[in-house]
């Protein structure tokens, strides 16, 4: 009875075994994300996950985590690092940007026009109510997403122990994110060397026991022929991402001047996209300090409604910098008072150009070097450590959102009695009822529309 079993199971292994997945196939799936990829890196991430390796077995659930170990690394948005390195190993350098301008494109899209409708008609209650709806929600995925990305990465005590001190560096002591990165990969390359068996991906204490099957790229799958490392491809990305730079902001700085408030904001959010680590709420703060403090294109508040229309849009929330953009060159009617729009839409492009160009760059150079060494310990264990430390300071981040959202007066004022039992709803549709992340948004939006517009509460 057992052989017959085991015999229909691998069978059905051997059936559903992934075979090449069609380019057209994959900017489908691409394309879906860019609009269902709510809650920020680790709700998008453990949606890749679920996708690529739950669903499809496109990739191995040891070669992900190792991806994964490097996107979040890197500064830059690593949600839509991840999709672009995924794209690229499977259909090589098209495939990467492919991958990586749809995760972003509809965000994009969405954001220009909510930045409109917001700067040209101010405060809406309808979209108030909405936002209230969504923001509960967003903190359960987030809270959510982290148990599930932290589940598979933190294998053992002394990966808790690490996530646990970064949380509490983070949360407590306010340490630097580069700080906490450099100190976790030490950590980890120590690790390799005298206790390589705590660092092996995949392996230790609290190893999951559940299998996905074959994937079509899988631990022992070598690597495809474009994802090996070469020179001559190393330097070509250098060039070719040095020029994709160089030429817009010569164009900018020859047309309008380097004081200019387009040419000031591309190389802004250049500094932005390459100094800061740890995410968009890491790089959340720079932005705030330079558009409001700096440069002045944009109010405290409004840079906290932007905030709100980020957190509420699919795609990375990095995409705030697209309405700060908007608002900048709008309000100050750069292109004239009868070509606003079209300002804020030219810095709204301009500025996600300049944002996310680095975080291309940094994949397809930089992946044919990880993928040499997914079975090398000497660099997984340094990577396996950050990684487990990022834990805790997404940590902090779910727990910096719920308080935003629990206590919006702070702890001086009330508590939000009714955003918390939403909050809770949704964690229970999402942890006990394995609802659908969007379906869950929704539902919250819709409730907070009746609650705000019904009840007024």
């Amino acid at each position: 009875m057992s052989t017959t079993v085991s015999t229909q199971v691998e069978s059905a292994e051997e059936v559903a075994r992934p075979t090449e997945v069609p380019f057209w196939e994959a900017l489908k799936l691409w394309f879906k994300l860019g609009f269902i990829g709510f809650g920020g890196p680790a709700a998008q991430i453990s949606l890749m996950h679920r996708e690529l390796v739950e669903q499809r077995r496109w990739i191995s659930e040891r070669r992900f985590l190792h991806a994964l170990n490097y996107c979040m690394l890197l500064p830059g948005p690593e949600g839509q690092q991840l999709a672009t390195y995924m794209g690229w190993l499977m259909h090589r350098t098209k495939g990467g940007i492919a991958a990586g301008v749809l995760f972003v494109l509809p965000s994009l899209f969405f954001l220009i026009a909510l930045s409109w409708l917001y700067i040209a008609y101010g405060h809406v209650p309808l979209i108030a109510g909405l936002f209230y709806g969504i923001k509960p929600a967003i903190t359960a995925v987030v809270v959510h997403a982290v148990h599930r990305i932290g589940s598979r990465a933190l294998k053992n005590n002394l990966m808790w122990a690490i996530a646990a001190a970064s949380f509490v560096a983070i949360f407590a002591m306010n340490v630097p994110f580069p700080v906490i990165v450099a100190t976790a990969a030490l950590i980890g390359y120590l690790g390799g060397r005298y206790i390589p068996n705590k660092f092996t991906v995949g392996g230790g204490h609290g190893e999951s026991k559940k299998s996905y099957g074959p994937a079509l790229i899988d631990d022992d799958t070598p690597t495809p022929e474009h994802a090996q490392f070469r020179w001559f491809g190393l330097t070509k990305i250098l060039i070719v991402g040095g020029v994709l730079w160089c030429v817009p902001m010569a164009v900018l700085t020859l047309r309008f001047g380097w004081d200019h408030t387009l040419t000031q904001m591309g190389w802004f959010f250049t500094k932005a996209a390459l100094l800061t680590f740890g995410g968009a709420y890491a790089v959340l703060p720079y932005i705030y300090q330079g558009a409001i403090g700096h440069y002045n294109w944009l109010t405290p508040t409004q840079m906290i409604d932007g905030l709100a229309l980020g957190e509420a849009n699919p795609g990375p929330l990095i995409m705030v910098v697209a309405f700060v953009g908007f608002v900048g060159a709008y309000v100050q009617a750069v292109f004239g008072p009868d070509l606003q729009f079209l300002a804020g839409a030219t810095a709204a492009v301009l500025v996600t150009w300049f944002t996310f160009l680095p975080s291309f760059i940094f994949i397809l150079a930089g992946g044919p070097l990880v993928e040499s060494t997914h079975g090398n310990l000497k660099f997984t264990a340094p990577l396996s450590g950050i990684t487990a430390a990022v834990v805790g300071v997404i940590l902090n981040l779910a727990v910096f959102f719920a308080y935003h959202v629990l206590w919006p007066q702070g702890f001086a004022g009330a508590f939000d009695w009714i955003a918390a039992l939403m909050s809770i709803a949704a964690a229970i549709a999402l942890v006990r009822y394995k609802r659908n992340v969007i379906h869950v948004i929704a539902a919250s939006a819709v409730m907070g529309l009746i609650l705000k517009t019904v009840f007024a509460v």
